[in-house]
């Protein structure tokens, strides 16, 4: 084994390293759930303090984020006075291993396995890293496993190497007569900040948990002030002897289709709070859209109850209805749910299918159960 790899071998300190940088890590993370925490129960503190006219909570959020305002310019003060990075070394490397990863222009990206060998006076033992880097489709030949290439790196960031693509002279010599075995897998850097994804979501999660606590801790004012506030419109309402309403929504975003599980119920809650009354004379589902009917002056018989209807069984007479009444690729569907006829009878639950075949529906109970078909071609 030549001398430039052996200078790894007798490296004890590489370990040590790693376990220091895991660490590190550990730290950086608990720090920043800390600070995305105090953020978010500050943000909170605002909202709740506007919410309830309390001005020691207010003063307290607000007070918290102008702080940490005021640390991250400091911070970012320090940070612009420092001296300049060290400048980028030059090194030889042994190529381990090498694959095009895609592209049409003249430039192709490629990732490289590599065993860069810092110079002597770096005193840095070999090791692999993994790098992606745009070559030119000419140049690629010139790069092959088992050759060796010269690079550049950052010597604090040594997951930082590009290769050289046009070296000096002198370099392009030393690349010639070099022989550098492969380091351990063991030795294989990588960007301790690579991770961004995690990074975002350890923030969010922090985020939210500190907002949670703060809320959590007034839910009680919270929930009398919100009573508190609807407390007119409703005595409004009563007053009046029959009141009749329509109301209806339209549901976007991910998962916006009312058949996703939970949706249809969380939607219906949601026009049930917006009348102001469980029972409604008729209520229609669509696959984007939600809408209730209702009349105050009608008896609770006569009408049907929004929140003892069985939403989670809807999606599977949908698809029941789709795949036996003989409409293929169905174009759209409904459902309408009315009131039962006759003392005791509950709702009645109608799912039509249309398509280029025609339209076709089936029926069923209150507890999902089909109680009638009516497929494409039976009169």
């Amino acid at each position: 084994m030549g001398t430039t790899g052996q200078r790894y071998v007798r490296e004890v300190n590489g370990p040590v390293e790693q376990r220091r940088s895991g660490f590190g890590r550990v730290l950086a993370a608990v720090r920043l759930t800390v600070v995305s925490g105090t953020i978010g129960a500050a943000l909170a503190a605002l909202v709740v303090g506007v919410i309830l006219k309390d001005v020691p909570v207010l003063a307290t959020g607000g007070g918290v984020l102008v702080l940490f305002i005021l640390l991250a310019f400091l911070g970012g003060r320090r940070g612009a006075g420092r001296d300049e990075p060290p400048a980028l070394r030059t090194a030889l490397a042994r190529i381990e291993d090498l694959r095009a990863t895609g592209g049409e222009t003249a430039d192709v990206p490629v990732t490289f396995r590599l065993t860069v060998a810092p110079e002597p006076e770096d005193e840095r033992p070999a090791y692999r890293v993994k790098i992606s880097q745009s070559v030119n489709l000419v140049d690629i030949p010139a790069y092959r496993p088992r050759g060796i290439a010269v690079v550049e790196y950052h010597p604090e960031k040594p997951w930082d190497v590009r290769i050289v693509t046009r070296p000096t002279p002198e370099w392009s010599r030393r690349a010639e007569e070099a022989e550098i075995d492969s380091a351990p897998e063991s030795t294989l850097v990588r960007d301790p900040d690579g991770g961004a994804g995690a990074w975002c979501l350890l923030v969010l999660v922090g985020l939210l948990v500190g907002a949670a606590l703060v809320v959590s801790s007034f839910r009680g004012d919270l929930f009398a002030s919100s009573s508190g506030s609807r407390g007119a419109p409703k005595e409004s309402s009563s007053s009046s002897a029959s009141r009749t309403f329509s109301t209806s929504t339209t549901v976007s975003g991910p998962s916006s289709s009312l058949l996703t599980f939970g949706r249809m119920r969380v939607t219906a809650m949601e026009l049930e709070a917006r009348v102001d009354s469980a029972y409604v004379t008729s209520l229609r589902i669509e696959d984007h859209r939600m809408a209730v009917r209702g009349d105050s002056a009608r008896p609770p018989a006569e009408t049907v109850h929004l929140p003892s209807l069985p939403y989670e069984l809807f999606p599977g007479l949908v698809r029941e209805a789709r795949t036996t009444l003989g409409v293929r690729d169905a174009e759209s569907w409904r459902i309408d749910v009315t009131p039962g006829s006759g003392a005791g009878v509950g709702p009645r639950v109608r799912v039509t299918v249309s398509g280029t075949e025609g339209t076709a529906h089936l029926d069923a109970d209150a507890t999902g159960r089909i109680t009638d078909r009516r497929a494409v071609g039976v009169s």
